[in-house]
């Protein structure tokens, strides 16, 4: 889970995947071979600017986007990520469909993985829009390894699957296109009916999807045929600040530091002059990570297993606070 160096990277390709999704090929400058990774894995770019609603150009901020990586993981020779266009969002997404270009350079993180495909004997996959990107490395590690697997991918529209391209090989009797505008609803609970103990699902994309595969996991948990659920949000739901205040110390350097009652670690220790990369600010990215040497953590993230939670090794200063009256961070 610790943070790796920066590497930088040029965009070979830039590729226009549907209306409102840009594919990034990414290699190094040198030819070499790039970083090994595992399915699940994303990376975060640096963008040096990013742009506001009106399409401006802000040279001030350096902000920090994650993407899963899409591409066959057995190719080290590149990278691809698939980007969706975010009209209302925080600018990245608008700064790489509008700035970037094929031969521009990049600073990226090596790969992390915060999703790891760790499947039963068949699987599910239910992918919600863009969320079919880390779906695709899993899918064809299910393939490799001869497991039993189908894909559910679901959009509103059909036009706007991206990806199709990297599904075509496969038995297509595995695979349900369904949008909303030709196909109707999926019939969600009609879908889990056929899980069993042996079955593994796996789901990226919109809140109320994932909200939706959450209860019904919940309805069927302890049953003797319960399938296992693991999911990735592109959002948290509201961020709870509630909690008592508590001292944090910085183990560089012994400066002790106090988060009040309301205030998130991350802002307060970034008002203090510590620098902490963020991006998110709600607990899904993973860039505000960091090493917990003492105490125990009140993690309130959406990345962390139960089992990671479980060592209190890291934590996401972003919205998790202190069950103890200190937390020693490795900063």
């Amino acid at each position: 889970m610790a943070k790796n160096d920066q590497i930088v990277v040029k965009i070979a390709a830039k590729q226009q995947l549907t209306e409102d999704v840009v594919g990034l090929t990414l290699v190094s400058l040198e030819g070499e071979l790039l970083p090994t990774w595992d399915p699940g894995a994303h990376i975060e770019l640096t963008l040096e600017a990013c742009t506001d609603a009106a399409g401006n150009i802000d040279t001030e901020n350096v902000m920090l986007r994650q993407y899963s990586l899409c591409s066959d993981n057995r190719d080290c020779s590149q990278w691809q990520v698939a980007v969706l266009r975010e009209e209302g969002g925080r600018g990245g997404s608008l700064f790489i469909h509008n700035q970037l270009q094929a031969g521009d350079t990049l600073k990226v993180s090596q790969p992390r993985n915060h999703f790891p495909f760790k499947p039963r004997k068949k699987c599910l996959f239910i992918a919600g829009g863009i969320g079919i990107t880390p779906m695709l490395p899993m899918i064809q590690q299910a393939e490799t390894d001869g497991l039993d697997w189908r894909l559910v991918y679901l959009s509103r529209e059909r036009s706007r699957m991206s990806c199709l391209d990297k599904l075509a090989s496969y038995d297509q009797s595995r695979i349900t296109l369904n949008g909303d505008k030709e196909d109707g609803y999926i019939d969600l609970p009609g879908l889990l009916a056929s899980c069993d103990s042996e079955t593994s699902v796996y789901s990226c994309g919109p809140k109320p999807l994932l909200d939706a595969l959450e209860q019904q996991h919940a309805e069927q948990a302890g049953q003797s045929d319960s399938w296992s659920l693991d999911i990735e949000r592109f959002a948290a739901g509201p961020v709870d600040s509630s909690g008592g205040a508590f001292d944090v110390v910085i183990n560089s350097t012994g400066q002790r530091i106090r988060i009040p009652e309301g205030q998130s670690a991350l802002t307060v220790l970034r008002e203090a002059g510590i620098k902490i990369p963020t991006s998110c600010g709600d607990g899904v990215c993973g860039s505000c990570e960091t090493g917990v040497l003492s105490g125990t953590p009140d993690h309130r993230d959406s990345i962390l297993s139960e089992e990671e939670r479980a060592d209190n090794d890291y934590m996401m200063l972003c919205v998790s606070r202190a069950i103890s009256p200190e937390l020693i961070l490795d900063l």
